[in-house]
C-alpha cells in the first residue's frame, strides 16, 4: 500500500537526502497519496502513501512513536492489526492513529524483532531505534511485498523498487552472470538475494535483518514451513481435508476486506480467482466490483476466457468490469509494462497486468487476485511427472520437468565472459532439494516453488504491475496458514483431478461445475507469444539497437538466428526465446543501464 526507501550510512557521513528524495519521488505511482521524509544522524527515511488504512493523515509516514522513540516505514498490510492494538492496549501501549503502520511500531516496541511472528499480512519495513542507532528491516514469509538493497561499504540503501535505486545513482549496474543463468534458466526468476545486476540485491522472504550502526548486520529466518505429514492430520479422511482448505481460504479472503476503502476482485474466470468471488458472496458481500481483460486473438489462439468470467459474474451478481484490448495496443502498452518492472519480467500476462490495472484503479484502490494456488495446491502439469520421482531424485525431476534450457544449451546463447563456469542453477536446486522437512518428491517441489520461484515470478508481476496505478493486489492463497495447511496435505489429494484435486473439491461446493470442470485456462496475449506485428518490430529495434550491441550479453550468431524465425525458436517450456531474450534487453535499455 506504500512505497518506502532510505539511507543508512556507517562511515560517519551525512546521509544523502536528495538520493532519497529521488528515490522516493520515482516511487510516487506506489503511493499518490502522501509524500514524507524523516532524518537523524546517519538515517533518512522516505515514504509514499496510498491510504488504504486509517485515511487521516495521522496515518503518514514516516511514523515517528515519540514514547518509544521509533521511526519506521511500511509498505503493506497487516490483516490482524486490529486484534493486535487491543492487545497491546491491554498491555498498556496509547494509540494516537488507526493505522496499522503504528501497531507495527507498537508491536515492535513490545516484542522486538519477534513481532513478525505475530503479523498476518504482507509487508516490509523498516524500523530505527533513535537512541541506539539500530535499523530493523523485515519482509513478509512469502515476500508479497519487496524490499530491494544495495549496499556499499560506506552506506545501505534501500526501496521498494529496483528503479528507485536507480533513482538515487551510485549503483553498479553491472550484470550478475549466476543471476543471468537463472534468469535464463527459471522462466526469467532470479531468486532473492539476487537480481540480474550486481548492484542490488533482495531482502530474502520471511526474514528481519537488524543492522547495527557499524554496518555489521544479522538476519533471522522467521518461518519455514514443514512439507511433512503431520499427527494432528493423521485421521483426516479426504471429504475432511476439503472443509480444512475451503475454511482456511474462507479465513484468509475474509481477512483481506480488512481496509478503509472497498475492495474488488480481479476475476479471471478460472478456479482460483472463483472461489474468491464465491467466498465473498457467502460472507455478505454485495455489489462486489470484479474486473476481467481479454486479448484480439491471433491464429488459432483465443485471447479472453471472458465466458467464464461473465458466469461467474453473473452467478453472484457482482458489478463486472470487462476490458478487451486490441493487438495494436499491446507493442504501446509493453513500453509502460516494462518501466514498471522492479526486474525483467517474460511472462505474457505482466503487460494484461498492467493494463487491467490502470482500469482498475480508476474504480477501487484494492483488489483481491487469485495468484499462488497452482503453486500451493499443484495446479501446473508438470507436476504429475515430477510426482513420481524418487525423493532422492527429487532436484533431477524438477530440472528434467522446469527448466527452460540446460547449462550445455546456454553456451550456445551466452558470450563466454557471461556465462558461470558450472551449472550454477541446478546447483542451486539441488541443494533446496536436499534439506530436511519434505517428506517426497513433490513436496520438496512444492516447497522450492511456493518459497522461492513464485515470489520472484508471479507474486513480484502482480505486485509491480498493480502498485504501478496505485492498486493495492491481495492474495488470499499465500495467506500463510492456508499455505501451511496446503503443505500438510497429502500429495495425492493436491495431484487429483488432473491438479488442485482438493481446491477443485472444495470449488464444487460453491461454485458452478462449469467453473471448476473446465480446461485450465491462464492470461494468454496471443500478440506477444506469437511475435505478431509491431511486438515483432519493437524486439528487433531493441535487439539491434546500439546498446545492445556494445552490452555484448548474447552471441551474435544466436540472437540473428531467432531474429530469422521469431515464432520458431521455443525453450524446453514452451516460451518463446526471442521473446525471453529480447525483455532483458529491453528492460536494461528502458531503466537506462548501459
Amino acid at each position: 500500500m506504500c512505497g518506502l526507501s532510505g539511507e543508512i550510512r556507517f562511515d560517519g557521513g551525512r546521509p544523502d537526502i536528495a538520493a532519497v528524495e529521488r528515490m522516493t519521488d520515482r516511487l510516487a505511482p506506489r503511493g499518490p497519496d502522501g509524500r514524507g521524509l524523516w532524518s537523524q544522524g546517519p538515517v533518512v527515511l522516505g515514504h509514499r502513501r496510498l491510504k488504504i488504512i486509517d485515511l487521516s493523515e495521522c496515518g503518514a509516514q514516516p511514523m515517528t512513536d515519540p514514547g518509544a522513540r521509533l521511526t519506521g516505514v511500511f509498505n503493506g498490510c497487516v490483516y490482524n492489526y486490529r486484534e493486535l492494538r487491543d492487545e497491546l492496549h491491554a498491555l498498556g501501549h496509547r494509540f494516537f492513529s488507526h493505522s496499522d503502520t503504528e501497531v507495527v511500531l507498537k508491536a515492535y516496541q513490545q516484542w522486538g524483532t519477534d513481532c513478525v511472528d505475530r503479523f498476518h499480512g504482507m509487508f516490509a519495513f523498516v524500523i530505527v531505534e533513535q537512541d541506539t542507532g539500530r535499523v530493523v528491516l523485515g519482509r513478509d514469509r512469502l515476500g508479497i511485498k519487496p524490499l530491494y538493497l544495495s549496499a556499499t561499504a560506506e552506506r545501505l540503501r534501500f526501496a521498494s523498487s529496483l528503479p528507485a535505486l536507480l533513482a538515487g545513482g551510485g549503483v553498479d549496474t553491472s550484470l550478475d552472470p549466476v543471476a543471468l543463468h537463472q534468469y535464463l534458466s527459471w522462466h526469467a526468476t532470479v531468486v532473492a538475494p539476487r537480481t540480474v545486476l550486481n548492484g542490488v540485491r533482495k531482502l530474502p522472504p520471511a526474514t528481519v535483518r537488524v543492522v547495527e550502526p557499524d554496518g555489521t548486520q544479522h538476519d533471522r529466518r522467521y518461518w519455514h514451513p514443514l512439507h511433512t505429514r503431520r499427527p494432528a492430520y493423521a485421521d483426516l479422511t479426504a471429504d475432511d481435508w476439503t472443509d480444512a482448505v475451503l475454511d482456511a481460504l474462507r479465513t484468509a479472503v475474509r481477512r483481506r476486506m480488512v481496509a478503509d476503502v472497498p475492495v474488488g476482485v480481479l476475476l479471471s474466470g478460472g478456479l482460483d480467482s472463483s472461489l474468491i468471488v464465491a467466498l465473498l458472496a457467502d460472507e455478505g458481500q454485495r455489489d462486489l466490483a470484479t474486473f476481467s481483460v481479454g486479448f484480439e486473438s491471433e491464429g488459432d489462439e483465443d485471447g479472453d476466457e471472458f465466458h467464464y468470467s461473465d458466469l461467474v459474474a453473473r452467478h453472484f451478481d457482482t458489478r463486472h468490469h470487462q476490458l478487451m484490448v486490441p493487438s495494436d495496443r499491446v507493442a504501446g502498452a509493453l513500453d509502460g509494462a516494462v518501466r514498471a518492472m522492479s526486474e525483467p519480467m517474460m511472462s505474457h500476462d505482466v503487460v494484461a497486468f498492467h493494463l487491467l490495472s490502470e482500469q482498475v484503479a480508476k474504480e477501487v484502490k484494492v483488489v483481491q487476485s487469485g495468484q499462488g494456488a497452482d503453486e500451493v495446491f499443484a495446479g501446473y502439469d508438470w507436476y504429475p511427472a515430477m510426482a513420481g520421482a524418487p525423493r532422492e531424485r527429487a532436484a533431477e525431476a524438477y530440472v528434467d520437468a522446469y527448466a527452460d534450457r540446460s547449462h550445455a544449451e546456454m553456451a550456445d546463447v551466452l558470450r563466454p565472459e557471461m556465462l558461470p563456469d558450472r551449472d550454477t542453477s541446478a546447483e542451486f536446486i539441488r541443494e533446496h532439494m536436499a534439506q530436511d522437512g519434505a517428506d517426497t518428491a513433490l513436496d520438496a517441489q512444492l516447497r522450492l516453488d511456493t518459497l522461492v520461484m513464485m515470489v520472484d515470478d508471479p507474486v513480484k508481476r502482480v505486485d509491480n504491475m498493480t502498485m504501478d496505478w496505485g492498486l493495492e493486489a491481495r492474495v488470499p492463497f499465500l495467506d500463510h496458514e492456508l499455505v501451511e495447511l496446503a503443505a500438510a496435505c497429502p500429495p495425492e489429494l493436491k495431484l487429483a483431478d488432473g491438479g488442485k484435486g482438493v481446491l477443485k473439491a472444495a470449488g464444487r461446493r460453491v461454485l458452478p461445475r462449469e467453473v471448476v470442470d473446465r480446461p485450465k485456462g491462464y492470461f494468454p496475449v496471443p500478440a506477444i507469444r506469437h511475435m505478431a506485428g509491431p511486438v515483432l518490430q519493437r524486439v528487433r529495434d531493441t535487439m539491434t539497437a546500439p546498446e545492445a550491441r556494445a552490452r555484448g550479453v548474447f552471441r551474435d550468431e544466436y540472437v540473428e538466428r531467432l531474429l530469422a524465425e521469431p515464432d520458431a525458436h521455443r525453450t524446453r517450456r514452451g516460451a518463446n526465446a526471442l521473446w525471453q531474450i529480447a525483455l532483458l534487453e529491453t528492460w536494461l535499455q528502458t531503466h537506462g543501464i548501459r
